[in-house]
């Protein structure tokens, strides 16, 4: 399989063929205190005489990574949607998308790395894959804005969904970014209408798209390549019109620990609130603790998920897609008026 990223990107090719222990989050911490002594017994020349300590101390954390994660706070799960070593765009690909082909540039200004756009096979399926990328090393993270695409990434998001659209391919988008980058430049570019030509684009667009929130799911950044027949998300991403920290700074002029968790419980970004409010259609879920910590059985779930929506929308008349499409998303929001009682 063809690494998409090698050229640029060589520190993070590829799924790891086992769990990994990753960088604790500052919740874990009893949890890193376990897994800190597991890996000393396991350092140990007579580690063997101590299978059973080990053992015993394995199951305990995971006994405490499901009870711990069972109850996380927003502010917390936007924390697990933002580690470090979190499965991205790029990852997936590698992971499962076959004969991956990267496409470039947006024909008018350049290329954009904040997202990748690819032909490949996801099963049995053709497609069009298009995602946020944020970067692993500072290096690349600079490269890629952190995720924050400008506009010139949406147009050429858009230009290869018009392409996919021509031959009769699928769309699948990943989801991944705090936002559409705010910089001067990017507003000198036209960040605001590149966003609202793919809504408008998107919504006629006649082949089927599918979407997943895979991380970060942050106001008009991720619509612009989220306007889909099936919007999903990951169990532990989150999506909302703004994140936590802007949406603290707003209402309380200032972004700290506190005032983030009471906008991020008040925003409902999780998965399960999007689920209940109708916002997604799914919830694909994570390995224990998180993608990051088992990232090849995180990868084998998103593709079933994907495979399992692309014969959804590809058995339907591209028309019905279309309509159905708008109409799926001119119910978001809808309210209802409830009269005082007399």
């Amino acid at each position: 399989m063809p690494k998409v990223w090698l050229e640029r990107y060589p520190a993070h090719m590829g799924m790891p063929t086992a769990p990994v222990t990753p960088a604790p989050l500052p919740f874990e911490a009893p949890i890193a205190e376990l897994e800190e002594q597991i890996r000393q017994l396991e350092a140990r020349e007579d580690a063997a005489q101590w299978a059973d300590e080990i053992a015993s101390l394995v199951k305990s954390r995971a006994s405490m990574l499901e009870k711990l994660y069972k109850t996380l706070h927003p502010w917390d799960m936007v924390k697990v949607a933002r580690h470090p070593q979190r499965p991205q765009t790029a990852d997936y690909i590698n992971a499962f998308c076959r004969d991956f082909r990267e496409l470039h540039g947006d024909r008018r200004y350049g290329d954009d790395p904040a997202i990748i756009c690819g032909l490949g096979r996801i099963g049995p399926y053709k497609v069009m894959v298009i995602g946020h990328q944020k970067g692993r090393t500072t290096e690349e993270r600079i490269k890629c804005n952190f995720g924050c695409a400008h506009p010139e990434g949406y147009r050429k998001a858009l230009a290869k969904m018009q392409l996919a659209a021509k031959f009769d391919l699928p769309v699948v988008t990943f989801i991944d970014t705090p936002g559409a980058y705010p910089g001067i430049a990017s507003e000198e570019r036209g960040q605001a209408e590149a966003i609202a030509v793919n809504l408008r684009e998107m919504s006629r667009l006649q082949t089927p798209i599918v979407s997943v929130v895979i991380g970060e799911g942050g106001s008009g950044g991720a619509l612009g390549i989220g306007l889909a027949d099936r919007v999903d998300m990951m169990q532990y991403a989150w999506y909302s019109v703004i994140s936590p920290e802007g949406c603290a700074a707003i209402l309380w002029k200032e972004a700290n620990d506190t005032t983030n968790a009471d906008a991020a419980k008040a925003l409902n970004l999780t998965a399960a609130d999007n689920m209940r409010l109708g916002i997604v259609d799914g919830v694909v879920e994570e390995p224990l603790g998180g993608a990051h910590r088992d990232r090849e059985l995180a990868a084998n779930r998103l593709e079933r998920h994907i495979i399992g929506r692309l014969e959804e929308v590809t058995a339907l008349n591209p028309r019905t897609l279309v309509e159905q499409r708008y109409e799926r998303f001119r119910r978001l929001g809808e309210t209802r008026e409830i009269q005082p009682e007399a």
